[in-house]
């Protein structure tokens, strides 16, 4: 798909942020030379075409003093693991929960979530919670910590 200029133009202005200021769409739009309202209508116009997926803030959990950070990943009985994943991915300390493929027989695990917290200790309360939760649907767990934060961005398009 060959993006329009105005489209390569905006997303180019906003893929490494947002302006952290009080009215963003205001200070893009000034950028561009169009209105804040011509930015939001386009924005969701390209949010509801697929082209954009999301518009969302990127933490950086350990600057915010959440140092312990480990993917959770289940082994989730296939029938409930889209129901339960919902739920899971529901829960305040888990910034993203997604269902991938299994990779018999080495890798059983189908739900990966993120989970959050202060310390391991924290991090293994929330993964009890999350193991009572899934309840008699999980067959098995493990969860792998941080050490590191290697990617915080998304696309990025090349200079023209």
């Amino acid at each position: 798909m060959r993006l329009a200029e105005f489209d390569r133009r905006l997303i180019a202005a906003t893929q490494s942020g947002l302006p952290l200021v009080p009215r963003p769409y205001e200070a893009v739009g000034a950028m561009l030379g169009v209105s804040s309202d011509e930015v939001r209508e386009r924005f969701a116009e390209l949010l509801a075409s697929g082209l954009v997926r999301r518009i969302g803030a990127v933490p950086n959990h350990y600057r915010l003093g959440y140092s312990a950070n480990g993917m959770t990943v289940w082994d989730v009985d296939d029938a409930r693991v889209d129901e339960l994943g919902d739920r899971v991915g529901a829960l305040p300390r888990v910034s993203h929960c997604y269902r991938r493929p299994r990779e018999l027989p080495r890798w059983p695990y189908n739900l990966f979530a993120m989970l959050h917290g202060r310390s391991r200790e924290e991090v293994e309360r929330q993964r009890g919670e999350v193991r009572a939760l899934l309840g008699d649907a999980c067959r098995g767990d493990a969860v792998l910590y941080s050490s590191a934060i290697l990617k915080k961005t998304g696309l990025r398009l090349p200079e023209p």
